[in-house]
């Protein structure tokens, strides 16, 4: 942690163990404290649920430990890799245990960066998913602003040029590489779309250049007030034009198609199937 991050850290972050099932609960308690970041949340797992399809399936979310998704998704099945108070089920992203075929949802708000083996899960993901069912995740991406804000501000790892989809060893919440979602879904499209032919990318739509990074997170000090959340709202709608250059986040619908011979949408070298016209969604 540099100067400045520990300039700004959060009182109750302060000398905390990631791993320690303890932190979580702190983190939980943080959020909860800050209206500005419940805001934030709110906004995200609206998000998530516009890209839920209809039943049949379960929906799972992974990694709810600190979060409040039961708000927003109360049939939502939360998991964790570890038994924190109120997640319904201990599971690995790895290995979910799950019968193929019985989920039509799989969400994540900034999980997938933690996940060890990235191709374990999104095969994982394949087989435990229905035709027509889908991972959605909020996730950190790498923009020419997040990589300064994520090198400078930030507690994780954000490695762009990291040659694999592997996390180096770490404990189960301290593991981590920011990048990973953009490592996967944009600059190793073309391994992405070769591995996994059943999976289509529906949406990949950066977000939230300000907001989070003014809230604090849940390791920093907020640094504007819980009435300002309206306002700065607002600047991040104008700048959505420029959401490729300051996009901190990324709204990612990953699909798993319903018929084999259905068309793909292009990858990165191509238009990306992301109606920019969708941010004006609550989830934005």
């Amino acid at each position: 942690m540099n100067a400045l991050s520990r300039l700004l850290e959060h009182p109750l972050a302060h000398g905390r163990d990631l791993d320690d099932p303890q932190t979580t609960a702190v983190r939980r308690q943080i959020i909860a404290g800050k209206p500005f970041l419940v805001a934030i949340y709110q906004e995200w797992y609206a998000l998530l649920r516009s890209a839920i399809p209809d039943p049949p399936g379960a929906i799972l979310e992974l990694g709810a430990g600190a979060g409040f998704i039961e708000r927003t998704l109360p049939e939502a099945l939360k998991t964790d890799v570890l038994p924190f108070p109120g997640v319904d089920l201990v599971a690995d992203a790895r290995g979910l245990p799950f019968v193929s075929g019985s989920l039509r949802a799989i969400l994540m708000t900034n999980v997938f960066h933690h996940v060890p083996d990235a191709a374990a899960f999104l095969s994982e993901a394949s087989r435990t998913l229905r035709p027509g069912g889908v991972v959605a995740m909020i996730e950190p991406w790498s923009t020419s602003w997040s990589r300064f804000v994520y090198r400078h501000l930030h507690h994780e790892p954000f490695d762009v040029a990291a040659p694999d989809w592997v996390l180096p060893p770490g404990g189960p919440l301290s593991g981590a590489n920011g990048a990973l979602p953009w490592i996967v879904l944009h600059r190793d499209r073309a391994r992405f779309d070769s591995r996994w032919p059943e999976f289509t990318v529906d949406r990949l739509t950066p977000i939230m250049p300000l907001r989070y990074l003014l809230s604090g997170g849940v390791s920093l000090r907020a640094l504007m007030p819980s009435w300002t959340t309206g306002p700065w709202r607002g600047v991040e709608r104008l700048l959505e034009p420029f959401s490729d250059v300051f996009g901190m986040f990324v709204f990612a619908v990953v699909r798993k198609r319903s018929a084999p011979g259905a068309a793909r949408p292009a990858g990165p070298g191509g238009k990306e199937p992301t109606d920019r016209a969708r941010n004006s969604h609550p989830g934005c």
